[in-house]
């Protein structure tokens, strides 16, 4: 599917907000409703648009301590960790990736001791560096960055 410019914007205002509705997007895009709706089913039908999330504020819920940590496995370790991470509920996301690290983890927890915990428990199957995070840098998510005006 090739995706031009209307379709551009649209992911770009569900990436602001995944709960516009089909009128809302009709409106920041200046086309119909039903043509919006068409453009939305068919960016669903190929995979374009995976699905919708909500985002959670973990420092409203009294998370407020942030850490990403690269993970490297020891010998064979892969999936003792991969179960581990599955049970463990501060975990934010879990990446496999190459380099180094095995792994690169963002858990949010309430306390420095829940990280020297996590770090305790995966120690008897990986080794850790721990990157506790201070604050986000804003960053622009602009979907209509992603193509140049000849892709479109």
């Amino acid at each position: 599917m090739k995706v031009d410019v209307i379709d551009a914007q649209i992911l770009q205002c569900l990436t602001q907000n995944s709960r516009f509705s089909i009128r809302e997007l009709s409106k920041k895009v200046n086309l119909s409703a039903p043509s919006v709706a068409e453009r939305v089913r068919k960016l669903e039908d190929e995979g374009i648009i995976e699905g919708y999330t909500t985002k959670i504020n973990y420092d409203k819920l009294g998370f407020h301590i942030h850490a990403v940590l690269e993970v490297k496995t020891k010998n064979g370790q892969c999936e003792r960790f991969r179960a581990y991470m599955k049970a463990y509920p501060r975990a934010v996301f879990c990446y496999r990736v190459a380099g180094p690290a095995s792994y690169v983890v963002k858990i949010s927890v309430r306390s420095f001791q829940e990280i020297e915990a996590f770090i305790d428990d995966v120690s008897k199957f990986a080794e850790t560096v721990t990157h506790v995070i201070f604050s986000e840098v804003g960053i622009g998510n602009n979907v209509l960055d992603y193509y140049s005006p000849d892709e479109m």
